[in-house]
């Protein structure tokens, strides 16, 4: 709906985002205590469950611009929402009592983030592959991507149950302690079950919402499909993210926040194969934008930071802030300034 006046877009995305912004907080509390509930690890459930359920909008938007043939806005707000959310991650380090990779007790985020740039690189070689491979309409390398996100998820659940890493220069804090709505851990399972699903329905309905408000607004300004794509809708996409992720880590879940940003970038990954499915006009990684190399790039780059500050236990802070964190929001900005000259 890009025929929308602009106070109209504004006033639907000032709704939405509000919306987005309550559900996506409770969402994360009824994550922390369904992994407590039924006993499963918060990497996992942050992984699969919560970075799923945050990624609701990002799926919709990226089928429906594959049904409407739009290859551009499906790989913009793809792969420029990875360095997007993990920007977000850093931007939630600011809630956290010291810098929030100094606090996983597994080596799981390591290999989420390991893994991620894998699928990243994988990407770039894939667009430089071109189409040269296909069934059909469908691109042998969307296939690829698929195959490997479901290696990728299988070895971090295998992983899960495996070792461990012992948090260093910790302040005092107990997880659990922040401001959670309610005693939700009183709440029967089929209590905590229904409200995480209205939520995630509520997510959805008004991340579209998002979608089509941010596309109206961006389309107005005549910035192109491509910077659209990789700013403006990968930053409404990833509203969901920001909000569960602060939320995660003011109620001390870091093992939570961590791994739905990291699966939340694979899942943008990944959905290039059922959007290649719905792209009937060939595969759909072919001919690239200088756009996508960058901002493939610029994820690569973001998830090393993190993966370096995951590795190098005790690292220089700015406040309360870590080092990586900083880098990250730096790179994230970079970027914007490197997609504004190319689009």
């Amino acid at each position: 709906m890009p025929d929308l006046s602009l106070i109209s877009a504004a006033a639907l995305f000032a709704v939405s985002a509000f919306a987005v912004w309550q559900a996506g907080a409770r969402l994360a509390y009824l994550a922390d205590a369904l992994a407590d509930r039924f006993h499963l690890g918060k990497s996992i459930v942050g992984l699969v469950a919560l970075s799923t359920a945050t990624s609701l909008p990002e799926i919709a938007t990226t089928l429906s611009a594959a049904v409407k043939q739009s290859q551009d806005l499906v790989l913009n707000n793809l792969f420029g929402g990875v360095a997007l959310q993990t920007a977000i991650l850093a931007m939630a380090d600011f809630w956290a009592r010291g810098a929030i990779t100094n606090y996983p007790r597994s080596a799981n985020h390591a290999l989420e983030a390991a893994l991620l740039n894998l699928m990243l690189g994988l990407t770039i070689v894939l667009l430089v592959i071109g189409g040269r491979w296909s069934f059909g309409w469908i691109g042998l390398g969307s296939v690829v991507i698929a195959l490997v996100y479901a290696g990728a998820i299988w070895l971090l659940r295998r992983y899960d149950r495996q070792g461990g890493w012992v948090p260093v220069d910790l302040p005092d804090f107990e997880p659990g302690e922040g401001p959670v709505p309610g005693d939700l851990h009183r709440l029967p399972s089929w209590r905590l079950l229904s409200r995480a699903s209205a939520f995630c329905a509520l997510i959805l309905v008004f991340g579209v919402g998002l979608v089509i408000s941010a596309e109206a607004i961006a389309t107005q300004s005549g910035l192109g499909a491509s910077f659209v794509g990789v700013t403006f809708l990968a930053a409404a996409t990833s509203l969901p993210e920001l909000t569960t992720s602060i939320a995660a880590v003011r109620i001390g879940a870091y093992t939570l926040a961590i791994s739905n940003i990291f699966g939340s970038n694979l899942i943008m990954i990944v959905l290039v194969f059922p959007a290649d499915l719905l792209y009937t006009r060939g595969p759909i990684l072919h001919a690239p934008t200088p756009i996508l190399f960058a901002s493939l790039g610029f994820g690569i780059l973001v998830t090393s930071i993190f993966l370096i500050g995951l590795i190098v236990r005790r690292k220089p802070r700015l406040g309360k802030v870590g080092l990586d964190s900083v880098l990250v929001l730096g790179a994230f900005v970079a970027s914007l300034a490197v997609y504004f000259a190319l689009r």
